[in-house]
């Protein structure tokens, strides 16, 4: 609980069962909001846990039940555990017990009629959506009202006076649901609905239920920072739109969301546009993102994480770790991949007799659902002394038990570090307790600043994918499936819905020529028409929708199985699939790969798979063709699984990096150490830190970092390879680098007519290319045009893996490829092959809607195509400077990038000979006067 800063109340009122002059006048008009027993739930549920002189109320709750009872469209914006959600519900259940209290209906009635139909006080129908992005968290959420309402109803029963109360319902509408409670519901609607963003655009295209939607007067969206930035989110925007356009009344708006920014675009997607469109619905945010207490710090096992061996830094990690878990109750650890929380588990399990299959576990989306849900449950309970995971414990379900997050690595953003930390300290006045070890340099110093930059309040911003297409197709499509319908009043829910409020003319005639088959062709590949578009002004003068005034354009849907095609296709999750890896001609198989690991690999790229080394040279459908090699990797295995550095993280960075090298030039490595330990970092990570950045300084100079006014380029002659290494030290977040690389790529090519290899990171990239073929390196970064860099990413993404799977995905969310027709499934392999057969026709196609929103996804929301666009800009107005070194071996900053397979820190192959000859080459280079004065920090 947060303290209080407001007056006491000057009087007490007998009335009310607590004593108001210890509670601030904040509180006291939030409380005075409340019905009597919902007021009685509150203080038996919460009581106890207030402080003398503290708040009642959390931050969160006393900012938004006020405005959610008076029917604002809020967004909440507050830490997990902070009361958000509850502080949703409690105005919507109070506003639903109060129309029963004033029923007449119920008042009028005897004691046992009222009993048995005080339920028909509130029609059967919905009067709250709650919309989660997880079937776990809606779930669980269901599980908490039931606290809340049975205890308000067992109070109002035990009451002796005429306020008794008829029940407000609740269900779970999902995936899940069987088909038994989905008709259940048609005769006994629940007042209070959770449910998924699928689920409710076919609640909205259900002939039957969507009349029960008309009374929805609320909508929660829980998480919504989850959905904002991509596709799901944009889906629901627009399913939300045509809610509104249903109900018979305003509806309040209420998003949840930990730490997000920024408030108000995100509260803007939120609400959507108004009429006239162009302007936002009316909002309110509470911002109360740092309202508990963090107590975060950065460790690492030893000052040197290059001449230690790998043995021991592991050691010590794994010693580390048990002391924590130790001295806790309840643990989560976060590693970045998949394979790495399985990794830490079981050495945990190895190296200590205190963890076995009864106090630990392992949870991540490759289990069943059996085991997770075992493990959210026993952990829920306090049973688990720690559970490893990669992702799938961000979100989800409350562990009130849970006092110590460990974050393994970086987790690549303020926000994401935020979340996962804040699954701690749930119970009111908890501080929320977090370390993050980190096990390599280069995340050392993103952990570094990731964490200050946190204490400091900033947040990393979401992007939100714009008119989208293919979403528009599947909206489109149901609209014109649930009623005939002005293609006006179409047009106009689509554009009140953020992501489309810019949406064009020329974008929406795409999309219509898509949706009636207007290209030639179409049908003769299976692509049939999916709508009617028509005047309402037949030729024989008779007016067809006498509803609709002659000439109004109308659109209807086409075929029988419509509805069908429709409710079994839609949603926004892609199917994804593993590739079969064979070696060309022997047709050896040697694995599989997942298909999004595929995103990034280029012919002549090399992978690591089960020890051995492959380079890439072709996909076809669902299987990849490589050949054996000796050459070092150039994509590491965990490329599809660890999420990308944010690029305003990656600017930071930069900053720092300017920063710290002015505390070098001021005063040396002293200056530097006694600056970094103003940072929340133990000594370790301090001197780690500082010992990086004077090697770099040392052995390349100053000119040698990127700062936010400087882009480093180094150039390694590796004669044993017969290379030339291009390291770019862009350190803007892996999305921005792979569209730049791409782009760099793209050019070096042409100009050295050569096969250009690139590996990505998030702090920069690798261009390699045969030592006879050199580029002016320099001369194609400055030739680099904004107006250019889409035309040119858009050439240089043709024909790759990247453009087919993303055409596949589009292709089926947009309908085009059916996954489920007349009881027959097709897989995502299948799905695949349709693809490939269907793109070189649609590329031919002028301004054909899907493959254009293939590109638009790739460019915009996958390399970060504005960004680039800006970054280009700053160079040619000379706002970032360039500065080229040629070097006989790569800088201390870009040793992550010569090991590029090895930075899975969990998982690494053993690369410490690599680094170590870099790192002897360096300190000859520097002399060991340097090593001398580093040890006696």
């Amino acid at each position: 609980m947060s303290g209080n800063d407001g007056l006491e109340l000057p009087v007490a009122d007998d009335d009310l069962p607590f004593d108001p002059a210890s509670v601030t006048i904040e509180d006291r008009n939030v409380f005075d909001l409340l019905e009597p027993a919902v007021q009685e739930w509150w203080l038996e549920e919460f009581g106890e846990f207030v402080p003398e002189n503290e708040g009642f109320f959390t931050p969160p709750q006393r900012g938004a039940i006020p405005k959610i009872h008076d029917g604002t469209n809020t967004l909440v914006c507050a830490p997990t555990g902070s009361g958000k959600t509850l502080s949703s519900f409690c105005a919507i259940i109070n506003e639903l017990y109060r129309r029963n209290r004033e029923s007449p209906d119920v008042d009028e009635r005897e004691p046992s009629a009222r009993d048995q139909d005080a339920s028909d006080s509130l029609e059967n129908a919905v009067y709250c959506l709650y919309v989660s992005p997880l079937k776990s968290l809606a779930n669980d959420i269901h599980r908490n009202l039931e606290v809340p309402l049975e205890g308000i109803e067992e109070i109002v029963a035990e009451r002796d006076d005429d306020t008794a109360m008829g029940e407000i319902r609740h269900a779970i509408r999902h995936g899940d649901t069987s088909s038994y409670d989905r008709q259940k519901m048609l005769e006994e609607t629940p007042h209070i609905l959770n449910t998924t963003p699928e689920t409710l655009a076919i609640l909205l295209n259900s002939p039957k239920f969507r009349e029960k939607l008309r009374t929805v007067e609320y909508v929660i969206v829980d998480e919504i920072h989850s959905l904002a930035a991509g596709k799901r989110g944009t889906h629901l925007s627009v399913s939300l739109e045509r809610l509104e356009a249903l109900a018979e009344g305003e509806i309040t708006r209420i998003g949840c969301s930990a730490t997000i920014e920024p408030l108000s675009q995100v509260a803007e997607f939120l609400v959507g546009q108004d009429e006239p469109i162009g302007d936002s619905r009316p909002y309110d945010i509470v911002d109360a993102r740092f309202a508990r207490e963090f107590d975060m710090r950065l460790e690492c096992p030893t000052d040197d994480l290059i001449n230690t061996s790998r043995e021991v830094v592991q050691q010590r990690f794994y010693r580390m770790l048990h002391e924590h878990i130790q001295a806790h109750t309840n643990t989560i650890v976060f590693t970045n991949t998949r394979s790495g929380a399985e990794r830490v588990l079981h050495n945990l399990r190895e190296e200590f007799d205190a963890y076995d299959e009864g106090n630990s576990g392992c949870h991540h989306g490759s289990l069943s659902k059996e085991v997770r849900q075992d493990i959210e449950g026993r952990l829920k309970d306090g049973d688990l002394d720690v559970v490893t995971t990669s992702t799938s414990l961000e979100l989800g379900i409350d562990m009130p038990h849970v006092d110590l997050v460990v974050q393994v690595g970086s987790p690549k953003s303020v926000a994401s570090l935020l979340q996962r930390v804040g699954r701690a300290g749930h119970r009111v006045g908890q501080t929320v307790t977090g370390r993050v070890i980190a096990l390599d340099r280069d995340e050392l110093l993103e952990c570094a600043v990731m964490l200050k930059k946190a204490e400091e309040g900033f947040v990393d911003s979401v992007s939100i994918p714009e008119n989208a297409q293919d979403v528009a197709a599947q909206h489109v499509y149901g609209m014109a499936i649930a009623d005939i319908r002005p293609e006006s009043d179409l047009k106009a829910i689509l554009r009140r819905a953020y992501p489309y409020r810019n949406y064009t003319d020329e974008e929406y005639e795409s999309l219509m020529r898509y949706l009636t088959a207007e290209y030639a062709g179409l049908e003769d590949r299976n692509v049939y028409a999916k709508i009617w578009r028509d005047a309402n002004d037949p030729p024989d003068g008779e007016h067809h929708y006498e509803e609709y005034p002659v000439g109004e354009t109308l659109i209807g849907k086409r075929g029988r199985l419509a509805r069908v095609i429709y409710m079994t296709n839609i949603g926004t999750i892609p199917d994804s699939f593993t590739c079969d890896v064979s070696t060309r001609g022997s047709n050896e198989w040697v694995g599989q790969l997942d298909e999004s690991y595929l995103d990034t690999l280029e012919k002549g790229d090399v992978f690591v798979l089960g020890g051995d080394h492959f380079e890439y040279r072709y996909r076809r459908g669902s299987k990849v063709y490589v050949d054996r090699t000796s050459a070092r990797p150039t994509v590491p295995s965990w490329y599809s699984e660890r999420l990308p550095l944010s690029y305003d993280l990656g600017r930071e960075i930069l900053e720092f990096q300017g920063e710290l090298l002015a505390h070098f030039e001021e005063g040396g490595p002293p200056r530097v150490r006694a600056w970094l330990r103003e940072f929340p970092l133990d000594d370790d990570s301090v001197r780690a830190i500082a010992r990086l950045f004077e090697h770099q300084f040392r052995y390349a100079g100053a000119e040698s970092v990127s700062t936010d006014e400087r882009l480093a380029i180094e150039v390694v002659r590796d004669r044993d390879e017969y290379e030339r290494h291009y390291y770019v030290h862009s350190l803007y977040g892996r999305q921005f680098n792979d569209g730049l690389s791409r782009l760099l790529a793209y050019r070096c090519a042409q100009e050295a007519t050569a096969n250009v290899r690139v590996a990505v990171a998030d702090n920069g990239f690798v261009l390699s290319m045969p030592l006879n073929r050199k580029v002016d390196i320099e001369g194609i970064v400055d030739d680099l045009e904004p107006e250019q860099v889409r035309e040119d990413l858009r050439a240089a993404l043709s024909g790759t893996d990247l453009l087919q799977r993303y055409f596949r995905i589009n292709a089926t969310r947009s309908l085009m490829i059916l996954k489920r027709y007349k009881g027959y499934e097709k897989s995502a392999s299948q799905q695949q092959v349709s693809s490939e057969m269907l793109l070189g026709f649609a590329e031919d196609l002028e301004e054909f809607a899907v493959i254009e929103e293939t590109y638009r996804e790739i460019l915009e929301d996958k390399l970060d195509v504005r960004e680039i666009e800006a970054f280009v800009d700053a160079l040619d107005a000379g706002n970032i400077a360039l500065e080229r070194q040629l070097l006989d071996s790569p800088t201390p900053r870009a040793f992550g990038l010569a090991t590029l397979s090895a930075s899975d820190v969990v998982l690494a192959e053993d690369e410490s000979a690599a680094l170590q000859a870099f790192h002897e080459h360096v300190l000859d280079e520097i002399g060991e006067e340097s090593l001398r004065g580093l040890s006696s920090e």
